[in-house]
């Protein structure tokens, strides 16, 4: 385990038994054995070139998109911030570090003139959105990518192209344990007047229809039909995840403190007190009911992570 394990110095912070649950969106989960927080990219390679092989190694984004069991991780977390977060224009490419929220990318491209609007209303960081290919509105990371430099688990700095990521619907290959610290968009140009005002509708209808101010972690489950909504008149909706949810009965439905959005059946929030077995368990209860309904297994979109908590007198081994 890894708190048994001596750790390379570094330059940033290394925190032991950092709990994790203030660090996602949905706001549950036990402690790492390791936080680790890289002041640059080299401190970042030096320490994986320098940590046991034996240690599992977890790269975490803003926790956007996850649910870290009650019992925490038994791993080094590693989550990159100041000093990744950079966003840089160079003609049609936008350059943004792993940390960049994905927002903050598609307002600053929409400034100098640069169409990536689809991230506007992606909750998390462009690290995260690579690794998931991430997209909305019918435009996904893929149509956009052009590289991404990644630190891989021996303390490599290379490069990774798309057909190296073979993206695929919420999937990239990204390398077991490597950490993107940046990534290269070459974006479509755009009227910055128009690109703002469509991000400004999107949002709009984004709070209309999800529940923004509740503590969720986005989509629950993938659609079933391979892809996202388009946003358009005649997209259809027979396939979507939050359609056969609604179809089983289980909008609203509850276990402990975590109940699907009754706002929109495919957000799992955590309505105060809930517990990661709470999340994920009814996330489980809601898989179980549409199958049974339409005979259709949802994948679960958002990723689950760490080991559950010991029952009580149960000693965690």
């Amino acid at each position: 385990m890894a708190e048994r394990v001596a750790l390379p110095e570094v330059r940033g912070k290394l925190t032991p038994g950092r709990s994790l649950a203030e660090l996602t969106w949905l706001r549950v989960g036990g402690p790492a054995d390791w936080l680790f927080q890289p002041a640059d990219v080299q401190d970042l390679a030096d320490f994986l070139g320098a940590l046991d092989g034996s240690v599992d190694v977890f790269p975490m984004g803003v926790g956007s998109n996850l649910i870290v069991r009650d019992g925490g991780l038994r791993a080094v977390v590693i989550r990159l911030g100041r000093g990744f977060n950079g966003i840089e224009i160079d003609a049609d490419r936008v350059i943004a570090g792993a940390a960049a929220l994905d927002a903050h990318v598609a307002r600053r491209a929409a400034d100098a003139g640069l169409d990536l609007t689809f991230l506007r209303t992606i909750p998390g960081a462009i690290g995260g959105a690579v690794c998931m290919n991430a997209g909305c509105y019918g435009s996904y990371i893929a149509d956009v990518f052009e590289s991404a430099e990644v630190v891989t688990r021996a303390g490599k700095r290379i490069t990774l192209s798309a057909q190296d990521l073979q993206f695929a619907y919420r999937h990239s290959d990204v390398p077991e344990g490597a950490v993107i610290v940046s990534a290269v968009l070459r974006a479509p140009e755009g009227d910055p007047a128009v690109l703002h005002a469509r991000m400004e509708a999107q949002l709009k209808t984004r709070d209309e229809t999800q529940p923004t101010k509740e503590r969720t972690a986005g989509s629950t489950f993938r659609n079933p039909a391979g892809f996202s909504s388009t946003g358009a008149a005649d997209d259809v909706h027979d396939l979507k995840a939050w359609k056969v949810i609604d179809a089983a009965g289980m909008r609203g439905a509850r276990r402990g403190g975590a109940q699907m959005s009754p706002m929109h059946p495919n957000f799992l929030v955590n309505t105060g007190g809930a517990t990661a077995a709470d999340l994920e368990g009814l996330g489980e209860d809601v898989r179980k009911k549409v199958f049974q309904s339409s005979a259709i297994e949802l994948e679960w979109e958002i990723k689950r992570v760490g080991v559950t908590a010991p029952k009580s007198g149960q000693a965690n081994g």
